[in-house]
C-alpha cells in the first residue's frame, strides 16, 4: 500500500469527503477511509499535470539504480503517470505534460514552458498546505489555467527521490507532489508518495511511485 504524509485543505478535502463517505445505511467499512484516496476530488475535476521537476539520488542508492540521463528519467515518470491515469480511466478533464508542451509550441509568446516552470522554492519543507505559491511560478500557473479554461487544479510532481532499500541491493522511489489552485495562488494539498517496489531498474521504479500517485485518486 502507498504511504504518504500529507495535509489536506479547502476544495479538495470537501471533495475528497464527498467521494469517500458512505450512507448511513452502509457498514462504515464498506466504504473507504479518506486517507486512502486523499485525492478523490480530482476524479470528478481533473487537473493539469505538470512534467516532474526534478531527480534526487542518495548517495547510497547512486551505484544501484541502472538509469540513464535525469532527463530520461523524469520524462519516463511523466509517462508513467499519464499511463496510470488512464489505466483508471482518468482521461476527460486531465491536461498532460504532452498537452502543456503543445500549448507552449503554439503560443510561445503567451504560454509558459512547462518544463521551465519555477518550483525550486516548493521542494523546501516549509511549502505545506495553505502556503502562498512564490512568484514567477503564481503567474505561470494561472497564465497555464487561462489557456485551459475548464482547469481549476494544478497537479505538480516536485521531486523524485531515489533511496537504498533496507535489502542494499535495490532501490525505493518516493515522490514530492503538491495539488495547488492558481486562482488563489495556494498549495491545497503537499504530500510524498512512497513506491511500493524496490528494484535497481528506474522504469520499474518510476512504474511504482505513478501507481501510488493514481492510487490517491481512485483504486479503480
Amino acid at each position: 500500500m502507498t504511504r504518504f504524509a500529507a495535509r489536506t485543505f479547502g476544495s479538495i478535502a470537501l471533495l475528497t469527503l464527498a467521494a469517500c463517505g458512505g450512507s448511513g445505511n452502509k457498514p462504515a467499512s464498506t466504504a473507504p477511509a479518506p486517507e486512502q484516496h486523499a485525492l478523490a476530488g480530482l476524479a470528478a475535476t481533473g487537473a493539469i499535470v505538470a512534467p516532474t521537476y526534478t531527480l534526487r539520488t542518495a548517495t547510497e542508492a547512486s551505484g544501484i539504480v541502472q538509469m540513464g540521463s535525469t532527463r530520461d528519467v523524469l520524462r519516463m515518470l511523466d509517462d508513467d503517470i499519464a499511463t496510470a491515469l488512464a489505466e483508471r480511466g482518468l482521461r476527460t478533464g486531465w491536461i498532460m505534460p504532452a498537452d502543456l508542451a503543445l500549448s507552449f509550441k503554439r503560443n510561445p509568446t503567451y504560454a509558459p514552458d512547462p518544463y521551465a516552470l519555477a518550483l525550486e522554492p516548493l521542494r523546501s519543507a516549509a511549502f505545506i498546505p495553505g502556503g502562498r505559491l512564490p512568484e514567477p511560478l503564481a503567474s505561470q500557473l494561472r497564465t497555464m489555467i487561462a489557456l485551459h479554461e475548464n482547469a481549476r487544479a494544478v497537479l505538480l510532481p516536485i521531486e523524485l527521490k531515489l533511496d537504498r532499500d533496507a535489502t542494499a541491493s535495490a532501490a525505493r522511489a518516493t515522490l514530492k507532489v503538491a495539488v495547488v489552485d492558481p486562482r488563489f495562488s495556494e498549495a491545497k494539498w503537499v504530500g510524498t508518495v512512497r513506491g511500493d517496489t524496490a528494484s535497481a531498474d528506474v522504469h520499474v521504479l518510476t512504474r511504482s511511485v505513478a501507481r501510488g500517485l493514481a492510487d490517491l485518486i481512485t483504486s479503480r
